[in-house]
Parts: structure tokens; sequence; C-alpha cells
């Protein structure tokens, strides 16, 4: 089963905003998965509106289930960031691409192994010929 957790990793906020101060104004979130061995990471930032001076809520008084909130509410679809994590777990435990052992064995080619390439016949010149000049008197 995999766990996610998310968090506010850093605030930007500006000082004074009309009568209000210290108002938030970007957060960078972050969502985390792991499945005890395996982990995958969503990390970004979201810009906010300006806050209704009446519902304002002093920065110091902020939770991070209440910043949370406002990054769901102002665009971050939490529920692509939790599948994008998932989908990471996923890759590590499934990966969709792999390397395997190349089907030879290690080492270099000499060159004087190697047959020489397959040379293609030459184009046909296409270029437009040159304007001929004026006669000088």
């Amino acid at each position: 089963m995999t766990t996610l957790t998310w968090l506010i990793e850093t605030l930007w906020v500006r000082p004074v905003e009309g009568s209000l101060t210290d108002v938030v104004v970007t957060a960078a979130w972050r969502c985390n998965g792991t499945d005890g061995t395996y982990s995958g990471s969503v990390y970004a930032t979201v810009s906010f509106s300006p806050p209704n001076p009446d519902d304002f809520t002093p920065y110091l008084n902020l939770t991070q289930e209440q910043v949370l909130q406002w990054v769901w509410t102002s665009g971050v679809d939490k529920d692509s960031a939790e599948a994008a994590v998932i989908q990471q777990i996923y890759n590590q435990i499934n990966p969709p691409i792999i390397t395997p052992p190349l089907p030879w064995p290690p080492g270099p080619v000499p060159a004087d192994s190697l047959t020489a390439p397959i040379i293609a016949p030459p184009l046909p010149d296409m270029s437009v010929p040159p304007l001929a000049t004026p006669a000088q008197p």
C-alpha cells in the first residue's frame, strides 16, 4: 500500500498589501509517496489571488492544512498529483523502459574487422545554373 503525504515547503509573503501585513502570495508544495521500498514525489508552486480582508488569517495563525486547501482551490489538482506520485512508484517496480545487458561480449570492436559502409550513389546536381553575365563593351 502506498502512503501519500502533502506538505508546504516555502511561503512567499508580501510584507504589506493594502491594510494587511504578511500576505501569502505563493506557496511551494510537495506531494510525497512511498510503499516502504520505493518512493515518488511531485513538487510545484502556486500563486494566490489577493485575500479578502474580511476573511484574512494572520500569517502566524496559518496552518499547513489551511494553506494546502488554498493550494487545491487555486488550481492544483490533488488527485492528479497523487496519481503522478503513484505512477512514479509503479514505474520503479515495473520499469516501462529497461536497459538489459548487450547481446554481445563486452569490449570494443577493432576497426579493421568492420566492413565498409554501403555508399549510396551521388545525388544529381540540382543547383541552379549561374546567371549569364552581360557582355562588357
